[in-house]
């Protein structure tokens, strides 16, 4: 039997110019999509939801290797690294599947 791997990638995000939850949302709307459309990941935002300026989002893939899940996790990491808003922390695991 084959197993397959579960990439999960927890993030913490700073946002300096959000004003308010409305401005909030509208970052946090915007990287989960871009997460979802660049990478095809699942992503949620699990923290912070009454924060003005800061969230958690968690996301996960499904792969068929170990290597494959652990790149998908670094160019999304790199990809929230390189955005307007402030990437705190980040950490990234990867789980086999029988």
């Amino acid at each position: 039997m084959s197993s397959g791997y579960v990439g999960i990638l927890s993030v913490e995000l700073h946002f300096p110019e959000a004003g308010s939850l409305k401005g909030k949302r509208k970052f946090v709307k915007s990287a989960k999509a871009q997460l979802q459309n660049r990478f095809g990941v699942s992503v949620a935002e699990v923290d912070h939801h009454d924060l003005w300026q800061r969230a958690r989002l968690t996301m996960s893939c499904v792969t068929r290797e170990y290597r494959e899940a652990e790149h998908l996790l670094a160019e999304a990491e790199r990809y929230l690294a390189g955005q307007e808003f402030e990437l705190v922390g980040a950490t990234r695991d990867v789980v086999t599947v029988e």
